[in-house]
């Protein structure tokens, strides 16, 4: 990215400096992208326990509904590298202008996903999927539709809080808005309080409404912070809508890296609904489990983009380094540890979502492998967030395109569906991608960190 060279760094800070700055920013993060995960797990448990056809027609519309999520997501992963660029060099009432910025664009995104999922039976049939597997998920997509512009709205208060190292409150409304979603999804799920038992889509139209309440409460937190005035949250945006702008130039190729992430993924979902409703809910179900310990070291890469892009906007190339490595290397051991754990306790887990026997024969073995899998995705995210911190994204979004697309999938769509290894060979497809994209981005890495810092 094209920017100032800042050649005379400030003083570095140590490793220890650094380690403790990244737990401390992380484990907020961590535990509020956990309560994220757990709201889809639950829905994920309730459901299962509605039946193996309900199960299935939740996990056929998390396809196109995490793809378009995490695509919007990525785009305004721009929020969090800005707001810590202008943290830490000093400007502060950059922050809250672009945060409001950012709610501008996320409300844009919100309502154009929920027109898409509005179409969603003609979407999955798009998509290969058979009429009734098309017409229940359709279905459970109108009711993601409500809650779209919420999480989207969410997602960019919570950058904004978590770029000014402000990331606690959404640890707690993430985490306190657990107790309402289980509240309607098990009210709405099986017809409990006098409700219609909507199934599927009954556990979308819960976390949809939650989702709403989410972002109300934050965005109520951020307006009411006492140092609303130093950034500049109320201040006027005459003068400041080129912050969009560049939003959307660092925004737009990290949701261009999300998404073929993204795909492959909800792609090995599509190829798993070709296979059958028993492949297709033993995949949602082992996708679930890891997705839910893979949101912990999304708050390590965070951590690591808002530290890298503070050591940025201070000029301290070392200090790039150190941040970027140091959070390398807890997310590795963190995920190794969480890894073992889901290899030997699996039957248990797998006990927890469902007692068809038929999906349990079709967990049990694809769980062993993306027990492997976490590492590697916990590392390269990382990785990546490392080098968002100093805003350089078009390498590492190439390295996206060829690890996931020119190797995750057709490896999904051969060992999985054309060898008929079921969610075995697609969780397979998945793990050799993901080295792929680890080895690439730490090379990346290596070469910016060794370069002079440039402010974006």
């Amino acid at each position: 990215m094209s920017g100032i060279a800042l050649t005379a760094p400030a003083a570095g800070h140590s490793r220890g400096h650094h380690l403790r700055r990244t737990i401390a920013l992380a484990l907020p993060v961590m535990l509020a992208r956990a309560g994220l995960v757990v709201l889809v797990t639950v829905d994920t448990v309730l459901v299962g326990h509605a039946g193996g056809r309900e199960l299935a027609f939740f996990a056929i519309s998390t396809a196109p509904q995490l793809i378009m999520q995490t695509v919007g997501v990525g785009l305004l992963l721009g929020t969090v590298v800005l707001t810590a660029q202008a943290d830490g060099a000093g400007r502060f009432e950059e922050c809250g202008r672009i945060w409001r910025l950012a709610l501008l664009i996320a409300l844009g995104l919100g309502l154009i996903y929920s027109f898409v999922e509005l179409h969603g039976e003609g979407v999955l049939r798009l998509l290969g999927q058979g009429p009734e597997i098309s017409v229940g998920g359709g279905g459970v997509l109108h009711m993601w539709a409500i809650g779209m512009p919420g999480i989207m709205l969410y997602m960019a208060t919570t950058s904004f809080l978590e770029g000014i190292s402000h990331p606690r409150a959404a640890m707690v409304v993430s985490l306190s808005a657990n107790l309402l979603n289980f509240a309607l999804v098990w009210a709405l799920v099986s017809g409990h309080g006098g409700l219609p038992a909507l199934g599927a889509a009954g556990a979308a139209l819960g976390t949809s409404i939650t989702l709403w309440v989410m972002f109300l409460v934050l965005a109520g937190y951020a307006l009411l912070l006492p140092e609303a005035k130093r950034f500049g949250i109320h201040a006027p945006l005459a003068g400041y809508y080129h912050l969009a702008g560049k939003l959307l130039l660092v925004g737009l190729p990290v949701a261009l890296s999300v998404s073929f992430e993204t795909t492959a993924f909800s792609g090995a979902t599509i190829m798993a609904g070709w296979l059958g409703e028993a492949s297709l809910a033993a995949y949602q179900l082992s996708i679930n489990v890891t997705s839910f310990f893979y949101m912990l070291s999304l708050g390590l890469a965070t951590a690591a983009a808002v530290r890298v892009g503070n050591a940025a906007g201070r000029g301290d190339r070392p200090g790039v380094a150190r941040a970027g490595w140091i959070a390398a290397a807890m997310v590795f051991a963190l995920m190794m540890a969480i890894g073992l754990a889901i290899h030997f306790f699996r039957d248990e887990i797998v006990t927890i979502y469902t007692e068809d026997a038929v999906v349990r024969a079709a967990a049990l073995p694809a769980l062993a492998v993306l027990s492997f899998l976490i590492v590697f995705d916990g590392l390269q995210g990382v990785l990546m967030g490392a080098l968002r911190g100093v805003a350089d994204v078009i390498l590492p979004t190439a390295s996206y395109a060829l690890a996931f697309w020119g190797c995750a999938v057709p490896l999904c769509y051969y060992l999985g569906y054309r060898q008929g290894g079921g969610a075995v060979g697609l969780a397979w497809g998945l793990v050799a991608g993901l080295v792929l994209a680890d080895i690439l981005l730490a090379l990346r890495f290596a070469i910016v960190s060794r370069r002079p810092v440039h402010r974006f």
